[in-house]
């Protein structure tokens, strides 16, 4: 339900019961009134690496401080100086902060750190973390920080095992936008390999941080044009959100998880969760902090975890449109805990999915996936880092996995599919009231990665229901070197693509490929060549 329509339900109230006309006059103008004060009570601050203190500067104009004197109209000189730790925010809902380029430490021994009684101390230095950011007003009147210059952004990196660079907890009506989130250490938490663990137990614990960005009761946040990479353990740890959009961000290369959606029992989202032009790669993979090269990659198998994305149960509309999902230690996208409520929906559009070492896609309930490409290179980590045998293909390397729910609808239609996986899709639950569509899709089969190395080779399958009886409409696909291949589909002709091979796989039809006028258009998007590209030259 949203805010508006609780207020025009209000509205409608009062006037059933015959509410005289004048105090509703005076009402709605003490409304507007109030909200003319919020907006002209907006400030901008800004943050510069040779700004002052707070007690140096009033952070209210962009420009550096003298060298002398107090209250000067110049910048503050870190971001503890508008969001200290002791939780109370020198910015107030509805304000913006300009942070210019430049590196600011965030935890223990930044400027500002110790300036205040809160939660800043050495011997809790994971606890040295700035405050949430204040609530925004109102959708419209958003409190904002941003990077002042989106192409050279400001790198807020960790110190001393902080437990998070940026702080959402509680933060409603929200932009943040052109920041670099990070840290300056090679490690990993936790990890199982001494030589790629993080030092936790005795300070100095080194220049890492264990969470990029942290949000929980969140709602109508944007974040755009972020880098969120090569922190200790995760990069987003989000949950418990209503209305997000995440635009332009990158999360790549943290030692455990990209996006980890479980934190507990208020995990579950609402509303629309938008990602659009995201990458999130290289995730269960720490990062060379100097180079930006991913190493020490590991799986559960060896007590690690490697989601690209993941959720604990939940709701919301999701759609993910236009991003990059490979080379996570696990599954790339699982969405696989949707609750399955009506209403509830899972849409994937011009995504390219490759090389996780799990399943690519995992989603349940209400679902579309179309246009995209989808490789179940599973076995891609196989003999590098420190990946176990049982970490190649979690979960049998199922390139697509669907759990369908009853009086729902999941169609897949016009994605090139390929992978090493038991199948390319899987589906699982469903009754005859559940519609299932794959319509319209090439689908490409590989030997099955783990029967041949169990000593059973065969091939993949194209499609397997695991239980459930849903109502299945699978035509007018393209179906080539499967196990099996159901009437209705075009079965065991090449599909004349650039590159079949898993490893350098390239979908795009060559001239006069058979797909061209049979399966229907796939993979368009600004960023697919681009996409394909990367997905080559790891």
């Amino acid at each position: 339900m949203s805010a508006t329509w609780r207020r025009h339900r209000s509205s409608a109230g009062e006037r059933g019961r015959h509410r005289p006309c004048t105090a509703l006059r005076t009402a709605t103008w003490l409304l507007a009134t109030a909200a003319i004060g919020s907006a002209q009570a907006a400030t901008t601050y800004y943050v510069r690496t040779d700004g002052g203190t707070a007690a140096q500067c009033t952070g209210k104009a962009d420009a550096r401080y003298s060298g002398s004197g107090t209250n000067q109209a110049c910048a503050w000189k870190h971001p503890y100086y508008a969001l200290p730790p002791n939780e109370t925010a020198r910015i107030a809902g509805g304000d913006t902060l300009i942070i210019g380029s430049g590196s600011y430490m965030i935890g223990w021994g930044a400027p500002g750190a110790a300036d205040t009684s809160g939660r800043c101390y050495s011997a809790w230095a994971y606890d040295c973390f700035m405050a949430p950011v204040p609530s925004g007003p109102s959708a419209n009147a958003r409190t904002r920080i941003l990077g002042q210059d989106a192409k050279n952004p400001p790198k807020l990196w960790g110190n001393e095992r902080v437990s998070m660079v940026l702080n959402l907890h509680g933060s409603s009506n929200v932009e943040i936008g052109n920041l670099e989130i990070t840290d300056q250490s090679d490690c990993v938490e936790n990890h199982s390999n001494a030589g790629a663990r993080c030092e936790r137990d005795q300070a100095p614990f080194g220049p890492w941080a264990s969470t990029g960005l942290a949000a929980s009761n969140s709602r109508n946040v944007w974040l755009h044009d972020l880098n969120i990479h090569g922190l200790a353990h995760t990069g987003i740890r989000a949950g418990g959100l209503t209305d997000w959009t995440v635009e332009r961000v990158k999360i790549n290369a943290n030692g455990w998880v990209g996006w980890d959606g479980d934190i507990g029992p208020a995990s579950s989202n609402a509303g629309q969760i938008i990602l659009r032009e995201v990458e999130i790669a290289w995730n269960g993979c720490g990062e060379r902090w100097k180079t930006g090269e991913p190493w020490a990659c590991w799986a559960q198998e060896g007590g690690g975890y490697g989601d690209g994305l993941g959720t604990a149960k939940t709701g919301g509309q999701w759609l993910i449109e236009d991003s990059f999902i490979h080379h996570n230690t696990s599954d790339g996208l699982d969405l696989l805990y949707m609750d399955g409520a009506p209403g509830t929906s899972v849409t994937v559009r011009r995504v390219y999915a490759t090389s996780n070492a799990g399943n690519q896609l995992k989603v349940q309930g209400n679902t579309l996936i179309e246009n995209s490409v989808v490789n179940g290179y599973c076995s891609y980590f196989a003999g590098k880092h420190f990946m176990l045998n049982g970490d190649q293909c979690r979960a049998l390397g199922n390139t697509v996995s669907v759990g369908l729910q009853p009086g729902q609808s999941a169609t897949i239609r016009h994605n090139t599919i390929v992978g090493e996986g038991d199948c390319l899709i899987l589906t699982g639950g469903g009754t005859p009231t559940t519609k299932l569509d794959i319509l319209n899709n090439v689908l490409v089969g590989k030997p099955d990665y783990l029967a041949t190395r169990s000593g059973w080779p065969e091939q993949t399958c194209a499609y397997y229901a695991d239980g459930g009886r849903p109502t299945l409409h699978f035509a007018d696909n393209f179906v080539w070197q499967t196990k099996g291949c159901p009437s209705g589909n075009v079965c065991g002709e090449n599909p004349g693509l650039t590159d079949s091979t898993l490893a350098d796989f390239d979908p795009r039809p060559l001239p006069g490929s058979p797909v061209m006028h049979r399966a229907g258009p796939r993979a368009s998007g600004k960023h697919f060549d681009e996409y394909i590209q990367m997905g080559r030259n790891r």
